[in-house]
């Protein structure tokens, strides 16, 4: 398959590089050192589950360079879904799809109304990866995946595809019977221990460990249930258990990539993230006490790193 990765940061890279290395031809649309690095030495991928390099056939900071594809994997923060949207339309072709990465319930509808239902797809990963260097991306393992599927549940010969050459890359891949659950889920994983990491600066072993922290995410993750349910989305019954059983068997050093932006002081994915379960909450009806105080408690820090705020 054509592939471009747009935005190979950390999950982008990790992906990109797999189906990479079974063949496929995966090109990079990235910018500034990141991508001069690329262009020079190739990506590199230090990986618990086996190194890669990446020479691609093109590394662009432009998707015209590139021309239609196959499949788009999106790898930008969700903050900046809206403004490339519309740049991500010369790798389309006619039965291209778009496959979003980024974590959040919104980013593929958003996606839709900028290129036409008809080019995206649901899409969720998982997996600690990062960039060290420009050019350089390591991952350090965590709960590593990759889920898609067509919004309105069939299974398409394209999706198809592309999950047989991610399960030839030995790449834990799934197409969910509802893309929707799945995007659902993955907020419930992330977003709760991520905006407690966030405010209590320790890793995910910690604050899983520690009595008063994992009973706010138990608390953030009934939040999200109750969210997602007037939202129309029927989660498992049994999703907060297993959610928490997946948390405990991490990495324990692992860290959110919101915790990291909000430590290194960057702009952070909160209001796609816990932002997103406040407003959804307001809009329908539903009570998010939880999220609403570490919503408040991160925002100073996310309006500072956007220059909004000095202090």
């Amino acid at each position: 398959m054509r592939v471009a990765v747009f935005g190979p940061g950390g999950v982008g890279a990790y992906f990109g590089a797999r189906l990479a290395e079974v063949g496929n031809d995966v090109s990079f649309v990235a910018r500034g050192a990141h991508l001069d690095a690329i262009r020079a030495n190739g990506l590199r991928v230090d990986s618990v589950l086996g190194d890669m390099l990446v020479r691609p056939r093109v590394a662009s900071a432009s998707a015209a360079d590139i021309g239609p594809v196959d499949a788009v994997l999106l790898g930008v923060k969700t903050w900046q879904v809206a403004d490339v949207a519309p740049q991500l339309k010369p790798l389309l072709g006619h039965e291209t799809f778009v496959v979003p990465l980024q974590n959040g319930v919104e980013t593929a509808d958003l996606l839709a109304a900028s290129l036409g239902a008809q080019h995206v797809v649901g899409g969720v990963c998982g997996g600690f990866c990062f960039i060290v260097a420009p050019g350089h991306v390591r991952h350090i393992g965590g709960v590593t995946f990759i889920k898609f599927g067509e919004l309105d549940g069939r299974k398409s010969e394209r999706v198809e595809r592309l999950r047989a050459e991610f399960a030839a890359a030995k790449v834990d891949v799934a197409l969910p019977d509802d893309i929707r659950v799945a995007l659902w889920e993955k907020l419930m994983l992330v977003v709760p221990f991520g905006g407690v990491g966030a405010v209590a600066r320790a890793p995910i072993g910690v604050i899983m460990k520690t009595p008063e922290t994992r009973a706010v995410i138990e608390a953030g993750m009934r939040e999200i249930s109750a969210v997602a349910l007037a939202q129309g989305i029927r989660l498992p019954a049994d999703t907060i258990p297993r959610t928490l059983a997946l948390l405990d068997g991490t990495t324990p050093t692992g860290t959110s990539s919101l915790q990291r932006d909000i430590a290194a002081g960057k702009r952070s994915e909160l209001d796609a993230w816990t932002g997103a379960v406040v407003r959804l909450g307001a809009k329908l009806g539903v009570a998010t006490p939880t999220h609403s105080l570490l919503y408040a408690a991160l925002l100073p820090l996310e309006r500072r790193a956007r220059g909004e705020l000095a202090f």
